[in-house]
């Protein structure tokens, strides 16, 4: 993983990047954040080597390391030993912040979620709500929503917590700096002013918020752990009604001139004629969604269909339907199996990434579709050996995109760990 010091690493795919020094104090707020990246992407470490791994004076680390210990942003660590010196060993400092919370909000087909992480990375709260989304209407969902975040973050609030920002994840196409999803089909919202809403209704004591797309969320929750492991290309395909993918490219997301990258989901991949929520038919979602499977796998009226009961608890019944062997279940997933490797192998021609991760109810079903996908992808790639592609399981399954949203809130602590630590 690249140390925070360099081009690679979470803070740049996010809203901004990195701070630039005009005078003094934005110097030293740049270089408090510069620290505190560094103890989050690389972990705990001596003064003495945050000053090598930074080229900031070692008294500059002293006084950056004190703010940031009197901030609550770190504490002090174990003693370790510095490679470059000899003697007694140093004191190491690491990421605390177990106070300061991000909250990632998610509107899906079928439910409205939220999950809270600290400065740590660590869950904090986790809520998911069935819901008919596209019958009930954007008020209506903003309504839940709104209800969601405000209790969230009153539990925190009472537990000693702070929440410093919420993202609002939506599928579609999303217009970030009004904050207005400006096309999500598959839940029948157009131009609808999303961030206002939820301003209006969380009131004027309402945290930064910010709007953000799915499936480039997504992305960005798989690539904080695979990039640990030297990744930095990757592609997240999720696994909902509608299908999207996020493109890490380089160590960057990937939004396109419009923000429209990823959109893949409406074209043509494979032979269908169904019906999409978009009003063309044959798009790939329809396909490989959740609908195909669902559409597959059982008869309306079955549990499965039901959008009031928990997405989870429908996927789980699926799988454990498979794992039983039921016939009609399997054919279904060889269905799914079959028409995503086409797509998938034409995101590795065109991306070259070194992952493919499957989200969703793709990861759920890993065991029926891992196997096929793999081998008709290897079979179609042009590349020898799928040009070094690896396809893998989501690691974060239905919680990526507001574990996504979440980390991209704190994105501003990071920035500026000042927000923080001058009211905290």
């Amino acid at each position: 993983m690249g140390s925070a010091h360099d081009g690679t690493g979470v803070r740049n795919l996010a809203m901004a990047g990195p701070a630039v020094a005009r005078d003094r104090s934005s110097s030293r707020r740049a270089n408090l954040g510069l620290v505190l990246r560094l103890l989050r992407d690389d972990g705990p470490r001596t003064r003495t080597r945050i000053a090598d791994d930074t080229g900031l004076p070692k008294a500059t680390v002293s006084n950056l390391t004190a703010e940031l210990l009197d901030g609550g942003l770190i504490r002090e660590g174990g003693t370790e030993r510095d490679r470059t010196t000899v003697g007694r060993p140093g004191q190491s400092v690491e990421i605390d912040g177990t106070g300061v919370h991000g909250i990632g909000a998610e509107i899906n087909v079928d439910y409205v979620g939220l999950l809270a992480v600290n400065l740590k990375g660590e869950v904090t709260a986790e809520k998911r709500v069935p819901f008919d989304v596209r019958a009930a209407g954007p008020d209506a969902v903003l309504d839940a929503t709104a209800r969601l975040i405000a209790r969230g973050a009153e539990r925190l609030r009472r537990a000693g917590g702070r929440v410093v920002g919420v993202t609002l994840a939506t599928p579609g196409t999303v217009d970030l700096a009004s904050g207005t999803v400006t096309y999500a089909s598959n839940i029948g919202w157009s131009g609808v002013r999303a961030l206002d809403g939820l301003r209006r209704r969380l009131g004027p004591t309402a945290p930064e918020l910010h709007l953000e797309n799915d499936a480039k969320l997504g992305a960005l929750a798989e690539y904080v752990p695979a990039s640990a492991d030297g990744v930095r290309d990757l592609v997240h395909v999720t696994g909902q009604t509608g299908v999207g993918v996020g493109i890490i490219a380089g160590g960057q997301l990937l939004r396109g001139t419009g923000g429209y990258a990823g959109e893949v989901g409406h074209l043509r991949l494979v032979p269908s004629e169904q019906p999409c929520a978009c009003g063309r038919r044959g798009c790939w979602e329809t396909a490989v969604g959740r609908d195909a499977l669902l559409r597959h796998a059982a008869d309306p009226g079955d549990m499965v269909w039901d959008p009031m009961i928990d997405v989870a608890r429908r996927l789980t019944e699926l799988r454990a339907r498979a794992q039983a062997g039921d016939p009609r279940t399997l054919d279904a997933l060889h269905r799914i199996a079959d028409a995503l490797a086409p797509g998938i192998a034409l995101l590795v021609d065109i991306l070259n990434p070194r992952l493919v991760v499957l989200g969703g109810h793709f990861a759920f079903f890993g065991e029926h579709l891992l196997p096929t996908v793999t081998e008709q992808v290897h079979d179609l790639v042009m590349a020898p050996d799928a040009g070094g592609c690896e396809i893998v399981l989501s690691r974060t399954g239905l919680t990526a995109t507001t574990r996504g949203a979440a980390l991209l809130a704190l994105d501003a602590v990071y920035r500026d760990p000042t927000r923080v630590m001058s009211t905290g």
